[in-house]
């Protein structure tokens, strides 16, 4: 039903998928509650008042554009990338201090169904920090390698605009009926949707579902166990 109404939608004549698109963060990693209190301490030390229900709505987006908004915002002030850059180096150092987030329960499952069906796994993220994609590269190199890796630097325009999620899908060599996109956050979903990608939104954070189907998903389960079921059964 899901994919008949996506079809129709988008125009499309056929699903016929060969890549799925994984976010990391609150995605592959269960790492947004770190990521959360890390957003807070290092933007308290600018002044600027951040709080988990922020970091889990921002999700996805580049720091640095964050950063900028929240500054805007609260400050009334423009500030440059060189200097939303110096905060988010803060707040990189502050996530890093924290013991290292586990991967996310039953991802692994939903890779072996991935692969099973033979299609490429890539990662989409709003991060660019680099012992964060040496991480992906060791955790998942079953599945993934460093030419189906999206990040905050490869594009200048981040969720939940569709660059980066049509940046995947050129990675993969893949058009959007032939793509998954696998969210956690609203703007992840609104870029995958964005992207006209099938997208499917998987609750892994506070978020209340209505948030996330409100965004655009396609479809929406509660955890990786689920959606590697749905996966195994197609």
């Amino acid at each position: 039903m899901e994919i008949k109404k996506y079809l129709e939608r988008h125009g499309f004549e056929r699903f016929e998928p060969k890549a799925v698109l994984f976010d990391m963060d609150g995605v592959l990693y269960d790492s947004m509650p770190r990521h959360a209190i890390a957003w807070q301490q290092s933007m308290a030390s600018f002044g600027i008042r951040m709080t988990a229900e922020d970091a889990y709505a921002t999700e996805g987006a580049r720091g640095i554009d964050t950063i900028r908004t929240m500054v805007l915002q609260q400050k009334g002030q423009e500030i440059t990338l060189d200097e939303a850059q110096q905060m988010y180096d803060e707040k990189t150092r502050c996530f890093h201090a924290q013991s290292e987030a586990p991967l996310m329960d039953g991802i692994l499952d939903v890779l072996q169904a991935v692969a099973s069906h033979g299609w490429t796994v890539g990662v989409v993220t709003g991060s660019g920090q680099r012992p964060l994609i040496n991480r992906l590269l060791k955790d998942f190199s079953r599945y993934l390698d460093e030419q189906h890796i999206v990040t905050a630097y490869d594009v200048t325009r981040g969720k939940p605009n569709p660059d980066p999620y049509l940046i995947g899908m050129e990675k993969a060599g893949t058009l959007p009926w032939q793509t998954i996109v696998v969210e956690n956050a609203p703007l992840g979903v609104r870029a995958g949707v964005a992207a006209r990608a099938f997208t499917i939104a998987v609750n892994t954070g506070p978020l209340p579902d209505e948030t996330l189907l409100g965004a655009g998903a396609d479809v929406l389960f509660h955890n990786m166990h689920e959606l590697a079921d749905a996966l195994t059964q197609k």
